[in-house]
């Protein structure tokens, strides 16, 4: 039974002005993810939008009320990023002027893009409550219509023509649809539309775990709000859920499921393989929802669609991302692992690991009769990680995995190392840059190269994806044992480089 209320959702949807400016999406299906999970999987292409993003439904149907109506602007919004973009875009396309409040905190890309379609910039606050309270402020002050990024009705009801495209899209019935939730306007509209239509269609909401304020509100039978927010996928970093939209939501939601960082990076990846689009965070977080749930569940033979919602992504985010994919996909480890402080031991150890690929690998000689060792590990399969670390304890090593510690991941990674020893100072250290094609064994190839001539007093590689390895590698020797140290490595066939005097190492590390 449909009631009044979502009847005139409904209605107002299907009589929605947003195809004046909005394109009707195509579904993509997602060739390769089908096949590893074993579901027909779509992608609901959101970010072909002229914004790159669903947000300009909303924007434009809630501007083009106004317009109607006869009010002319200014009209103001308060965003750092997509609905930013849709008001601006929305708002010169119906001759309207539009005033932006973004976060002082906000990056230039998304900046320019507001600039570029028309909009006033005022920044102001470090976050977007503060840029929210300021834009109401203005709003009151001058007589700005104030353009809401979620909580509104027609504003629901724009983006609520995502799901009759849908229905008329996918005809042979869908199964369950992933959506990503910060107000939860998209998942209204969207679901309300979809239920009415298609009820035994699942809608199921997915939320960052570090901003899930809708699993909050049905947990507990009521709108609360988080003490903080992940800012990883700010286009959802929302502290509580909209009070219009949860009045919605709650009556038909079948499900909420919460995803990581990672999983969202390892998504990202996803999208771009299936697509070549590189998906912003929250627009990957619907297909990260899907592959969990879907996992968990144990679904087979569904068609599954996610709402890819957008593609925003700020350039410098890309490294962050690409380097937590494997994480992501559990398809990585990060490893302590404790060795003899003695010559060959590290050589050792190496070999214990074999041909598997190692992404990173850091070392440096202590004082005390163990050293530890940061090791980075990656797998072809999930169970990779917990077959490594069974025939390291076989071969009677402890390792700690790392592989879901945020400092590990964030910060230790890149901070392993320090000075030399005094023992070492006194007995003299030479430090080599040295390049080696990039394959699997390579690592271990190059340090049975080395043999156990020189002892290693430190060691640095990361895999980069590139051709050549690249690792920083220190030597225990005598100024007089130079020459022989230099001929011994001329031998290993290596490109290498003399860093003793390089003014980073004495700085850091010697």
């Amino acid at each position: 039974m449909i009631s009044s209320k979502n009847k005139r959702y409904i209605k107002q949807i299907e009589s929605s002005s947003v195809y004046e400016v909005a394109h009707v999406t195509p579904v993509t299906k997602a060739n390769q993810l089908s096949k590893a999970l074993k579901n027909d999987v779509l992608l609901k292409r959101e970010d072909l939008q002229p914004v790159f993003s669903f947000k300009i439904r909303g924007a434009y149907n809630k501007l083009s009320k106004l317009k109607k109506k006869g009010i002319e602007g200014p009209v103001i919004a308060a965003s750092a990023g997509n609905h930013a973009q849709g008001v601006a875009f929305g708002a010169k396309s119906l001759g309207m002027q539009s005033y932006i409040v973004m976060p002082i905190t906000t990056p230039p890309i998304k900046v320019n893009s507001v600039k570029n379609y028309g909009g006033k910039i005022i920044l102001h606050g470090d976050n977007f409550d503060e840029a929210y309270a300021h834009a109401n402020k203005l709003a009151q002050k001058e007589g700005y219509t104030f353009i809401h990024p979620y909580d509104d009705k027609d504003v629901i009801a724009g983006q609520g023509t995502v799901g009759k495209e849908l229905i008329e899209q996918v005809k042979e019935g869908i199964d369950a649809i992933f959506v990503p939730v910060g107000g939860g306007g998209l998942l209204a509209g969207l679901g309300t539309y979809v239920k009415a239509l298609s009820p035994k269609t699942r809608i199921i909401g997915v939320e960052p775990e570090d901003a899930a304020c809708l699993k909050l509100a049905l947990d507990n039978n009521k709108r609360l709000s988080l003490k903080e927010v992940g800012l990883f996928a700010d286009g959802v970093a929302v502290k509580q859920i909209g009070k219009e939209t949860y009045s919605l939501i709650k009556e038909w939601i079948d499900d909420v499921v919460t995803v990581s960082v990672d999983e969202m990076c390892a998504s990202v990846q996803d999208t771009f393989q299936e697509t070549r689009i590189i998906s912003e965070p929250a627009g990957a977080l619907a297909l990260a929802g899907l592959k969990k749930y879907t996992l968990s569940r144990g679904l087979k033979n569904k068609k599954l669609v996610a709402i890819n919602s957008g593609a925003n992504l700020n350039f410098d985010r890309l490294g962050h991302i690409v380097e937590r994919v494997q994480l992501g996909e559990s398809k990585e480890a990060l490893l302590s692992v404790k060795i003899p402080e003695v010559k060959g031991s590290f050589r050792k150890f190496c070999n214990f690991l074999g041909k598997r690929s190692i992404s990173e690998f850091n070392y440096r000689a202590e004082e005390s009769e163990e050293a530890n060792i940061f090791v980075a590990c990656r797998f072809n399969e999930k169970e990779g990680k917990n077959k490594l670390l069974k025939h390291l304890r076989a071969k009677g090593f402890s390792p700690k995995d790392l592989s879901e510690n945020e400092v590990a991941k964030l910060h230790i990674k890149h901070m392993v190392g320090g000075r030399a020893p005094t023992s070492v100072v006194e007995r003299g250290e030479f430090i080599f840059r040295v390049e080696f094609p990039e394959r699997p064994g390579a690592l271990v190839d190059f340090l049975d190269k080395l043999s156990d001539r020189f002892n290693i007093t430190l060691f640095h590689y990361r895999n980069q994806g590139s051709a050549y390895g690249r690792v920083l590698v220190g030597f225990e020797s005598k100024e007089k044992n130079y020459p022989q140290l230099i001929k011994y490595l001329n031998k290993t066939g290596f490109r290498f480089w003399d860093e003793t005097q390089n003014s980073a190492y004495k700085a850091f590390l010697k």
